[in-house]
């Protein structure tokens, strides 16, 4: 028997990669940023600081459409980090941040960890889950490192890259989830949405 679509996806982010990937999954949904700290407390793992930082985002907007006397739709909650000898690295500061990032990364495996939160608004129900995804970046030299980060788009994404853009091409190849990488794991959503009984196929 096959499950009814009736409640619009909200996704609590403001990050055009997880828009796009909320958007192909041809659903109803609206964007609605949640501005919460992203600060945890130190001895986390990093799939329980994912998935805390995915159930804060996704908790925050909960709280504005309750406000609001909205009581209808899934919240979405994601968050992505990058994992190399043990330290996480989010987004860099600056340029130098970025360097550094980069120049730790090269020539080597990484993990990304994305979490993801979903929240019916009407029953209160909270699902919470992460992926990993080993990354191989390709040997690079400072003059590398230093043209991506001058094309801007390191700046704000977790390890300093995008694995959709332009560093595709400093990625020699992952093990795992793809979407992960990009910061939302749309086949991990899709078994979430389907346990709070929106298919998505």
């Amino acid at each position: 028997m096959s499950i009814t679509v009736q409640k619009k996806l909200i996704l609590a982010s403001s990050s055009p990669r997880r828009q796009e990937l909320i958007r192909s999954l041809q659903l109803p949904y609206e964007i609605r940023v949640s501005d919460v700290n992203e600060d945890t407390e130190p001895g986390l793992r990093p799939d329980e600081i994912v998935e805390q930082l995915s159930s804060r985002k996704a908790l925050a907007v909960c709280e504005m459409y309750k406000k609001e006397h909205r009581t209808d739709g899934i919240v979405i909650g994601s968050d992505t980090i990058v994992v190399v000898d043990g330290e996480v690295l989010g987004k860099p500061k600056d340029k130098q941040d970025a360097f550094r990032m980069l120049n730790s990364l090269q020539g080597r495996k990484h993990e990304v960890f994305t979490g993801v939160a979903c929240i019916d608004l009407s029953t209160g129900q909270q699902l919470v889950s992460h992926h990993v995804t080993s990354v191989y970046m390709k040997t690079l030299t400072p003059t590398q490192i230093e043209r991506y980060i001058d094309t801007g788009e390191p700046m704000d994404k977790a390890g300093s890259y995008g694995i959709q853009g332009l560093g595709a091409t400093i990625i020699e190849r992952i093990d795992g989830d793809y979407f992960n990488v990009v910061g939302l794991p749309v086949s991990l959503l899709s078994d979430l949405l389907e346990r709070l009984g929106i298919a998505v196929l």
